[in-house]
């Protein structure tokens, strides 16, 4: 339950036009993100405080599509193929993940994808040294040699066969920057070499960067995340949450050993249509197709149940796909309330007497009390627009 009593959530400038001179929807950056599971906890990063998106926010490995990475690869807007699940989206994935998290999501050359989700041999998959993975992470985030082509001298080629695509989301036209993130669930292999009762994960330890992008990398239950952002433990922005809302029933906090079956309702969900109840295009649209770019459509009353927070949609594509017939989802909406916070981050400056740690303060809007609802529920208790309200959103 939200709080007895919450100041006036304020409304985002999600989907203002831009105005002016040269005004229009700003320039769009691909970009991939993934959703790892081992074996059933999901793996977030702590950003750093002055990072560009997302600042101090807890999220999923990912990152911009690289030219010099997956140049050979990379999706063209004139071709249509910019908000596509692609190959350069799937290589994109698979590097930014090793890059950021040291978790490399390689099997051996020569070696089949088993196309189960992970739930295959463990023993596929391509092992290294700690010194090897951190050498190759430098030379790879350093661009001082391909991703692919480091692979290939290990022995390696990228697992993108086993990279379910769940998901994509565009930034609204008006935000200073704006991504069109491809999203996937990928799901570290089983080691199926023993019992039922002794099934593992192949571990592979996550570690940060070194805090370049971020300071912490850590797996945990997805309810046990959820839990963090509503006790304002950690941030998280309202894609991350839906998306750990949505797969959070189907991985629960029990340390279940049939970890196979817990993975398997969770790709069997995503295999589904109709994805909603609710008879609508959107709902005829599967996970691995759905585009979503939040828009805000209201605001819920002050006292009541959603006490003042946004109201976020997620059925509509975004000003690129408006006429393209994709959608998101149109039965779930997202309750946030966007608060200005001072952020604390702990940095270690190295100086002559050696490393002292200090504490930074950082003034930023943060997204607190998410909350996944039916669009039903929300709308029941929306406040009425008025002058204010105009324009900020529009009605799904």
């Amino acid at each position: 339950m939200p709080p007895k009593s919450a100041p006036k959530a304020e409304l985002p400038q999600l989907n203002k036009t831009p105005s002016g001179p040269g005004s229009g929807p700003l320039p769009i950056r691909p970009s991939s993100s993934v959703i790892l599971l081992s074996p059933t906890q999901v793996l977030l990063l702590h950003r750093v405080a002055k990072s560009s998106s997302f600042a101090s926010a807890h999220v999923f490995p990912g990152g911009n599509l690289s030219e010099f990475h997956e140049g050979d690869f990379y999706p063209l807007p004139k071709n249509g193929e910019l908000h596509k699940d692609s190959e350069a989206y799937r290589l994109a994935a698979v590097r930014e993940t090793f890059e950021e998290s040291g978790i490399l999501l390689a099997r051996k050359k020569g070696t089949g994808g088993n196309g189960s989700g992970g739930n295959g041999d463990g023993n596929e998959m391509l092992v290294l040294s700690e010194e090897e993975l951190e050498e190759g992470r430098k030379e790879v985030f350093g661009d001082r040699i391909k991703f692919g082509k480091w692979l290939e001298g290990k022995g390696g080629v990228a697992d993108i066969e086993n990279l379910h695509p769940f998901t994509r989301w565009i930034t609204p036209q008006n935000q200073r920057k704006r991504f069109t993130t491809q999203m996937y669930l990928y799901m570290l292999p089983l080691n199926t070499n023993t019992s039922e009762s002794q099934t593992r994960t192949v571990v592979q330890t996550p570690t940060h960067d070194g805090g370049i992008e971020h300071t912490a990398a850590l797996f945990d239950s997805p309810s046990t995340w959820l839990a963090k952002a509503s006790s304002g433990e950690i941030i998280l922005y309202p894609p991350q949450f839906y998306l750990l809302t949505l797969i959070s029933r189907f991985l629960p906090t029990n340390h279940s050993s049939n970890y196979s079956e817990q993975r398997e309702k969770l790709l069997s969900f995503l295999r589904r249509v109709p994805t909603s109840s609710v008879k609508h295009p959107t709902s005829d649209i599967p996970w691995a197709k759905k585009v979503m770019s939040p828009e805000v459509v209201s605001f819920a009353k002050t006292g009541s149940y959603g006490n003042g927070r946004v109201i976020l949609g997620l059925a509509k594509p975004g000003h690129e796909l408006r006429d393209s017939g994709r959608g998101g989802d149109v039965e779930r909406v997202v309750l946030v309330d966007f608060r200005k916070e001072e952020v604390e981050e702990t940095k270690e400056e190295k100086t002559e007497s050696g490393v002292v740690k200090k504490v930074v303060k950082t003034a930023m809007r943060v997204p607190r009390d998410l909350e996944v609802v039916e669009r039903v529920e929300a709308m029941a208790m929306a406040a009425a627009p008025t002058e204010k309200t105009k324009g900020k959103g529009s009605k799904l």
